[in-house]
């Protein structure tokens, strides 16, 4: 079905159009959810909301741009505030530990099998996902998008609304970051 007849089927209310949108497009909204989360059931949770609000909100797409644009911003978008929820129970938590009224502080470790990652490359890949997860905000995504999802830097440019050469900046910054975080990771270890 062509996108835009999609698109308009959609916005009439056609559940099939919307099913079809859901299977076409869940892998690449659970992908990116994942590659910012690192936590499958979180993705998932996430994966949820984007759509959710891909039927609340489709009336107002303006289809400036190619709806996997506009499901990447969602995602990101969705992934983030995720996050960010996550660590404010965190630091409450935390909180409350030190007053004793609330038990344990709560400490998640990664729980995070990318599904293209190939079983002998889990345990390096965990290394590289927690150094991922210790970038700035706008370098994991930046670096998600383009070395997990395959996203040129055009259209990282379009889902997070900046310049190419800002994003050609954010992926220079988050390799530099990379290196020294991976390099003091294996240093360590010695």
């Amino acid at each position: 079905m062509d996108e835009q007849f999609l698109i308009e089927k959609l916005r009439q209310g056609d559940e099939a159009a919307f099913r079809e949108i859901v299977e076409t497009w869940k892998n690449l909204v659970y992908n990116t959810a994942l590659g910012i989360l690192q936590n499958a059931e979180d993705a998932e949770d996430v994966t949820q909301e984007v759509f959710v609000q891909v039927f609340e909100s489709i009336k107002t797409f303006k289809a400036e741009s190619k709806l996997s644009t506009w499901l990447y911003r969602i995602t990101v978008s969705k992934a983030l505030d995720h996050l960010r929820r996550k660590k404010r129970k965190k630091r409450f938590a935390y909180i409350q530990s030190l007053f004793g009224a609330g038990g344990e502080t709560i400490i998640e470790k990664p729980d995070f099998n990318h599904p293209g990652i190939a079983l002998d490359n889990k345990e390096r890949a965990a290394i590289l996902f927690k150094a991922i997860d210790r970038l700035p905000e706008n370098q994991k995504i930046a670096f998600t998008l383009h070395k997990v999802e395959g996203l040129s830097y055009q259209e990282i440019s379009d889902v997070m609304k900046t310049s190419v050469s800002s994003v050609e900046s954010l992926m220079h910054r988050a390799k530099n970051n990379l290196k020294k975080l991976l390099h003091d990771h294996y240093q360590n270890k010695d």
